[in-house]
């Protein structure tokens, strides 16, 4: 058998909004020509490099877990425009520098410093990990994390990466997705489908408290003669077992 490639480090941010009805999300539309999860939706995210243990380092040495938190928002800069748990919120002009010396690639403490911005890594509430096990021609271990918007946060796609970014509930992205005019990946669905029951940031916040985050690889399992692509039933996800056959077409 084939032996499955080492993981890829990875990190995720879950960004929520306030509104008057369900929160919203920050949502991500990959282009098509991507390797991994080519024209899905997903949250903003990726791979964790070795300048986010350097900025770590700096920024907040005492996190064990302080390079995926840098990943993950240098990512949702670069992907989204967006720039969560930062102190004081940039303003329109702040945005553009900040993307723009992130995707000339200056390392991110360096650029904080210059535009005299401070990251407040404590903000990001740890949510959840994910490391699937089949054979692709990539796999990632991520970190998720959840994090308040920014008051007035617009999201603009970099058009590379993503060709399409938005705001919208829970329910509603699992709505898209199931009437077939969007795509997610299976650790997307499970975990639209555990913050759909959030009526809160708070809430979200509070219900990652009680599951503490643990390593989440699906397996395969049959059950009654279907073949289920199924989750531990104790991590805080209301749907744990997916027919295979819908889990891959999803």
């Amino acid at each position: 058998m084939e032996p499955l490639s080492d993981p890829i480090p990875a990190a995720t941010l879950i960004v929520m909004r306030e509104t008057a009805g369900a929160p919203e999300l920050l949502i991500a539309e990959r282009a098509r020509t991507m390797a991994f999860a080519a024209g899905a939706l997903v949250f903003p995210g990726g791979r964790i490099d070795p300048a986010d243990h350097a900025a770590a380092a700096i920024l907040a040495p005492a996190l064990a877990d302080g390079a995926a938190r840098v990943a993950a928002i240098r990512e949702t800069i670069e992907e989204t425009g967006i720039a969560p748990a930062l102190s004081p919120a940039p303003d329109a002009a702040m945005l553009t520098a900040l993307r723009a010396g992130v995707d000339a690639g200056e390392p991110i403490h360096r650029l904080l410093a210059r535009l005299g911005l401070a990251a407040d890594l404590d903000a990001l509430v740890p949510f959840a990990r994910w490391c699937p096990n089949f054979k692709e021609a990539r796999r990632f271990d991520t970190l998720f994390y959840l994090v308040e918007a920014p008051p007035g946060a617009a999201a603009h796609a970099d058009q590379g990466e993503t060709v399409r970014t938005f705001w919208a509930s829970a329910a509603d992205i699992l709505a898209e997705v199931a009437a077939g005019r969007a795509h997610a990946i299976f650790p997307t669905r499970r975990n639209l489908e555990r913050l759909a029951r959030f009526g809160s940031f708070a809430e979200a916040r509070a219900d990652a408290a009680r599951h503490p985050v643990r390593k989440i690889t699906p397996w395969i399992e049959e059950r009654g003669g279907a073949r289920l692509l199924c989750i531990p039933d104790d991590a805080g996800y209301p749907v744990t077992a997916e027919p295979l056959e819908t889990a891959r077409r999803h």
